[in-house]
C-alpha cells in the first residue's frame, strides 16, 4: 500500500504545531523574522547549487526548503495577525495576473483571450510600466528605490545598473564598458603606485562595477559567472592536489602552474 502523500495543508498545519505554545518545538518557538533570514538565503543558495550542478534528483527536497522557510515567515504574520500563508498566495496570484495582461485580460485569471499574437517588447515594456507603477503606490518614486540593499553586491550592481539603463543612462555598445575597464584597472595601478590602501578599495570597487557593466551588458549574471568561476578554480586546484608528488606547500609556484595547465588540458 503506497504511503499517504502530504498536501500544503499538512505542511501549513506542521508549522502550526512547531509554533504551539504549549507542545511545539523550542528551538523553533525561538525564532524570530530576523533570525531565520539566514537559513532563508543559504536554502535559495542551495536551490542554485543543485540547479547548477545538474542534481535534478535533489532539487525537490531543496525547494521543499526552500518552501518551508515561506511558511515559517507565513506564520509568525499569522501569529501576529498581520498576514497568513493564504494571503501570500492571494497576493502573488493577483500581482502575476496584474503583471500579465497580454495573457489574463481584465484581470481575470480564467478569461483568455484565445489565439492573439503577442510582441515580446511591448510585454516587457508593460511589465516593466506595471512595476513601476507598483513601485509607485508603495511610495518609491526614484529610478534606484527599492532594489534590496541586502543582495549579493554584484547581483545588486547589476540591478542598479539595468534600472539606471532604463531611463537612456547606458551605454552605445559593449566597447563602452570594456574601456570602461581599463580605465578602471589603470586607476587601480595609479591608487597603488601611490600607496593610499583606502583608494585601492576604492578603485578595485571601481573596477569590479565595471566588470558587472560589461555582464549587464552582454545579458550575463555576473553573479552566475562567479559562481562558476569559482566551481572551475576548484576543480583545477583539487586537481593540483590530487597529483602533486609532494606537499602543496614544498612545491614551487612553476610545478603548480604546470599542474594548473595540465588540469586546463583535460577539460577541468
Amino acid at each position: 500500500m503506497a504511503s499517504p502523500t502530504y498536501s500544503l495543508d499538512d505542511l501549513i498545519y506542521l508549522m502550526q504545531r512547531l509554533r504551539d505554545p504549549q507542545d511545539g518545538c523550542p528551538w523553533d518557538l525561538q525564532q524570530t523574522y530576523q533570525s531565520i533570514v539566514p537559513s532563508t538565503i543559504e536554502e535559495a543558495y542551495e536551490v542554485a547549487d543543485a540547479i547548477e550542478r545538474g542534481d535534478l534528483d535533489h532539487l525537490s527536497e531543496e525547494l521543499g526548503d526552500l518552501l518551508f522557510q515561506v511558511i515559517f515567515y507565513s506564520q509568525f504574520g499569522a501569529e501576529q495577525k498581520r498576514f497568513d500563508f493564504h494571503q501570500v498566495v492571494d497576493t502573488l496570484v493577483a500581482k502575476l495576473v496584474r503583471r500579465h495582461p497580454h495573457v489574463f485580460p481584465n484581470a481575470n485569471l480564467y478569461e483568455r483571450y484565445g489565439d492573439q499574437p503577442a510582441d515580446e517588447a511591448a510585454i516587457k515594456q508593460r511589465w516593466e510600466d506595471i512595476k513601476q507603477e507598483e513601485r509607485a503606490a508603495k511610495g518609491s518614486r526614484g529610478t534606484l528605490d527599492d532594489i534590496p540593499l541586502n543582495l549579493p553586491a554584484l547581483t545588486r550592481a547589476a540591478k542598479l545598473q539595468k534600472r539606471a539603463a532604463r531611463t537612456g543612462f547606458d551605454w552605445d555598445d559593449v566597447q563602452g564598458p570594456i574601456a570602461k575597464v581599463r580605465e578602471e584597472l589603470q586607476e587601480v595601478e595609479q591608487a597603488l603606485a601611490s600607496g593610499d590602501m583606502s583608494a585601492v578599495e576604492a578603485e578595485l570597487g571601481d573596477l569590479l562595477f565595471a566588470v558587472v557593466n560589461i555582464s549587464r551588458y552582454l545579458k550575463q549574471d555576473p553573479e552566475g559567472s562567479l559562481r562558476r568561476a569559482n566551481h572551475k578554480f576548484e576543480r583545477r586546484f583539487r586537481y593540483i592536489e590530487a597529483n602533486a608528488t609532494d606537499a602543496l606547500n614544498k612545491l614551487s609556484l612553476q610545478q603548480m602552474d604546470q599542474l594548473w595547465d595540465q588540469a586546463k588540458r583535460e577539460g577541468l
